[in-house]
């Protein structure tokens, strides 16, 4: 099958490059031996060539030499953290990723299924995905080509930089229950603000900016805050749900779970959390990072992704957690999550 590539030049301007191409499309399965990081050579290597691609969700331009058809990797390194943008642009199954340290992954163009011991996911454009240091998962491409490659970026923490920083939240905030050193995973969707965050730290490991080194630190520590937050997030919530009457953080954040169609009402929450005004709304701040009414929001957008994934439609969804208006519904979920309902199921079909 031919295929013609028109590369761009950074400012999108002008071609650089048109490579033709012949090569076999049919379907692939690798052994588990067969590993993300193998030193192997493809023997459709382009060692030449610079890769210029726009992204779905607007990711930075970054130049990526195409070396290999399954997974050909692009790494910037940084000073306790490495970024790697990975490109396939052939159907394959069941390779295999290994996390030394603790890997974020987030997907930026096509789709990926996710293998772990406990199941698997689909995986999509706007989620990231997190593996434990010392863990490994096993990956499916069904639907990248040569014309459309499935993209994704996956960026390693050091251990010590999560312990550092995780020991700082407890400190100031009493946060605990952070614990990334065993075998974990976590599927997410991103929120407007950690996908920008994605797009800001990507431009800064390809520039060479002069202040390069400090910019990636910055980032990744905003990163890894995020990631400790969502975490500990996930955490209460589920310790809301089996002991809802331990704390007064728990009653509240149970009473807002079994509520989440309803107009949040402070007033009954303090009453519910046996806390004043101002002492809510500070635990809310230390233990969420969000007020009660921002809680209530993100939680209703994540049970609006959940109704979405069961096929309900926009409307059905909307009027399922209590909202009056379908346009007001899509526009909170756009601010949340920065796409529409809509595109969220189109994405998925």
């Amino acid at each position: 099958m031919s295929l013609v590539e028109v590369f761009l030049d950074r400012d999108r301007l002008s071609v650089v490059q048109i490579i033709y191409c012949t090569l076999s499309p049919q379907k692939l399965t690798l052994s588990p031996e067969k590993e993300l990081h193998s030193n192997k050579k493809s023997r459709y290597q382009r060692p030449e060539i610079s890769w210029f691609s726009m992204n779905k969700t607007s990711l930075s331009l970054v130049a990526r030499p195409v070396e290999r058809l399954i997974e050909n990797r692009t790494v910037f390194a940084g000073k306790d953290s490495e970024l790697c943008i990975y490109d396939t642009y052939q159907q394959v199954e069941r390779v295999r990723l290994r996390a030394e340290e603790l890997m974020f992954c987030g997907m930026l163009t096509g789709k990926k299924v996710m293998h772990w011991d406990a199941g698997k996911t689909p995986f999509f454009p706007g989620e990231s995905f997190i593996i434990a240091p010392d863990s490994e998962v096993y990956i499916d491409f069904p639907t990248a080509t040569l014309e459309t490659p499935t993209s994704c970026m996956t960026i390693e923490i050091a251990r010590e930089r999560i312990a550092s920083l995780a020991e700082q939240l407890y400190e100031s905030h009493g946060i605990n229950d952070l614990d990334y050193s065993s075998s974990c995973f976590q599927h997410s969707h991103h929120t407007a603000e950690t996908q920008l965050l994605l797009e800001r730290l990507t431009g800064v490991y390809a520039e060479n900016h002069p202040d390069r080194k400090l910019l990636i630190d910055l980032g990744i520590t905003e990163l890894t805050v995020r990631l400790l937050r969502n975490k500990s997030r996930s955490f209460l919530l589920s310790k809301s749900r089996n002991e809802p009457d331990a704390n007064g953080v728990n009653a509240a954040v149970a009473y807002i779970e079994s509520r989440l169609y309803k107009p949040l009402s402070i007033d009954r929450l303090c009453a519910v959390s046996c806390m004043s005004r101002s002492r809510l709304y500070s635990e809310f701040r230390n233990k969420l990072a969000a007020s009660p009414c921002e809680y209530h929001k993100q939680r209703r957008m994540e049970r609006a992704l959940e109704l979405l994934d069961r096929n309900f439609s926009v409307t059905k969804t909307c009027f399922e957690l209590g909202f009056q208006n379908p346009s007001h519904f899509s526009r909170l979920f756009r601010q949340c999550f920065g796409y529409s309902p809509r595109q969220y199921q189109s994405q998925r079909k």
